[in-house]
């Protein structure tokens, strides 16, 4: 995988949401789900993934399991796993859809994960 998909799977891991920012680019967009407007800019990125965290202890982060890359185009199978604020364990899955810029950062990510079960384990 592209250095910047690498990064930003490591950063959910440790849970560091400026590391998983900086594997975008200044103006990145990322949609997470789709179907939700879109969060663009690094800054917007970082800020909302930092409101994130707070919510599960500990966010244990996303562990790609399966990528394939194709020119600056990559599609990345995950699996999530957290755990709630009450204690209940969270998981969840979805395919991630990277396009990189000419620099190899991510210039837009698509998150494609059912939102539904991921909600309804946060109870």
């Amino acid at each position: 995988m592209p250095a910047s998909v690498l990064r930003f799977f490591a950063a959910s891991q440790e849970g560091d949401a400026a590391a998983w920012a900086s594997a975008f680019a200044t103006d990145g967009a990322f949609h997470d789900p789709v179907g939700q407007p879109p969060i663009v800019g690094r800054d917007a990125i970082r800020d909302f993934i930092a409101s994130v965290l707070p919510r599960f202890r500990p966010f244990l982060g996303l562990t790609p399991v399966e990528a394939h890359t194709v020119g600056a185009s990559v599609a990345v199978f995950w699996r999530g796993a957290a755990v709630s604020l009450s204690g209940a364990p969270v998981n969840w899955s979805g395919i991630n859809v990277y396009e990189l810029d000419g620099d190899g950062l991510i210039r837009e990510a698509r998150a494609y994960f059912d939102q539904r079960v991921f909600q309804a384990q946060l109870g």
